[in-house]
């Protein structure tokens, strides 16, 4: 008996997900979808528990771009991207390795990607790496901030991005540590990750973003779970399981 095919799909906006769930089990009624996310940190644990054979990634959602996703992820899939902008929708998908869908996503256009993903599910597995490494320069923010304006009591203070060693979710805000001090800004991390150079910061937990030149050491705890500490700082931060790839020793 053939194993069943399995698919991630991660899109932000519930509507235009529950479209393409409709779209896809008409096309491929024998798809199984197994996860259905609304954010890059959730498509990532999802990718990581689930092993899909096959993963729908909008190229942009909060907390991790679906670029990031499939850079991240460790376990092989077949990726198709999806976008409104039609910049990425290079020859590099048409060649087979990648696919993309253009929003809104015509039947006629999801019913060519279904076929090719038919026609390599047997075939072996493209290594996707540097394919992926180019479409996230392409991504990068053309202006990436510069100057975090924070809150310090009831001043404002402006906050180099070169200092900035740690963005953590406390509450309702988020707050900025560098090696000296921290603030307070309103913007969420998910936002945050959107506007950051994600070779300088990396997210390590759903409440935290580290600067990566910052890390003093990591190591695992008593029970196991990965601890990252920072330069100037004494807590430790734990490392959620779907960022523990980042620190295994190449």
């Amino acid at each position: 008996m053939t194993a069943p095919i399995t698919a991630l799909v991660a899109e932000d906006e519930e509507p235009q997900r529950a479209e393409l769930r409709g779209m896809l089990k008409a096309l491929w009624p024998e798809l199984i979808i197994v996860a259905e996310c609304e954010d890059g940190i959730s498509a990532l644990d999802a990718w990581t528990s689930k092993k899909p054979d096959v993963a729908f990634l909008d190229i942009r959602m909060p907390g991790l771009g679906g670029i990031e996703v499939a850079r991240q992820a460790e376990s092989p899939a077949q990726v198709v991207f999806i976008t409104a902008h039609d910049e990425f929708a290079v020859k590099a998908f048409d060649a087979g390795a990648v696919d993309y869908l253009l929003k809104p996503i015509r039947t006629d256009r999801l019913a060519e990607t279904v076929t090719r993903l038919r026609n390599r599910r047997s075939a072996t597995q493209v290594d996707l790496a540097a394919l992926i490494e180019s479409l996230a320069s392409r991504s990068k923010q053309a202006e990436p901030i510069t100057w975090i304006t924070a809150s310090v009591g009831d001043a404002v203070r402006m906050i180099p991005i070169d200092e900035v060693i740690l963005f953590q979710a406390d509450e309702k805000y988020t707050r900025v540590s560098t090696a000296a001090d921290s603030a307070y800004i309103r913007t969420p991390l998910k936002d945050l990750m959107l506007k950051l150079d994600p070779d300088v910061f990396w997210r390590i937990h759903r409440n935290a973003i580290v600067r990566v030149s910052a890390i003093q050491q990591v190591k695992p705890d008593g029970e196991g779970r990965l601890l990252v500490w920072l330069h100037g700082m004494a807590e430790p931060l734990r490392v959620s399981d779907a960022f523990r790839h980042r620190f295994r020793p190449m």
